[in-house]
């Protein structure tokens, strides 16, 4: 007759396969903690990143690293306004912290630069874009005054035509730094990945 085994035998033995493995699990809390004190870090809490990797033991260091990094490499888009530069700028401050060295240094630097000649040209690109369509504009007004009865001034973004005409001006140019700035990002990611 076969062995009758409690539900507490038939427990253990399910869970024998289950067993954490402390090494993941700590690796795992590493990485999360590094992905928290990135984003202190780009909050202005925390001042200097390399002191911060330095603390953290070398068994968990590569994974703490890698949370820093997947935070920071995030923050490094396009900017909508000049508010982001900063954003980009303290990001690369803190991508440098973790992967060190000339290159990264240079690109940092590039990035920088590449961002406000981004917005500049987007701003300028609006100017061109409205002095265009600025005859359609007028055009549009004078009608609808006409029917109206009354002065009316439109607001370009409050055209649809206007706003298509812009949009696809404009993702033109955004498709062009896109492209330059995949090629910084996965330079950067080179970089950290060698340096592992």
């Amino acid at each position: 007759m076969g062995k009758i085994k409690s539900a507490l035998e038939i427990a253990l033995e399910r869970t024998e396969s289950v067993k954490g493995d402390k090494d993941q699990i700590g690796q795992f809390e590493a990485k999360q903690k590094g992905k928290k004190l990135a984003n202190q870090f780009l909050e202005g809490n925390v001042k200097s990143l390399t002191e911060e990797i330095e603390k953290e033991d070398k068994d968990g260091q590569a994974s703490f690293k890698q949370g820093l990094f997947d935070v920071l490499i995030s923050q490094i888009v396009l900017p909508v306004a000049r508010e982001d530069i900063k954003r980009i700028e303290t990001s690369c401050q803190g991508l440098l912290a973790v992967i060190g060295g000339k290159h990264f240094a240079e690109i940092a630097k590039q990035v920088g630069q590449m961002m406000n000649q981004y917005l500049n040209e987007a701003a300028q690109y609006e100017e061109a874009i409205k002095r265009q369509y600025a005859p359609k504009l007028r055009q549009k007004e004078e009608e609808l005054s006409r029917r109206m009865g009354r002065h009316v001034k439109l607001d370009p973004f409050q055209d649809p035509e206007f706003v298509q005409f812009f949009n696809q001006n404009l993702n033109a140019l955004k498709a062009n730094y896109q492209a330059v700035l995949d090629q910084a990002r996965e330079e950067t990611i080179k970089l950290f990945e060698g340096n592992k």
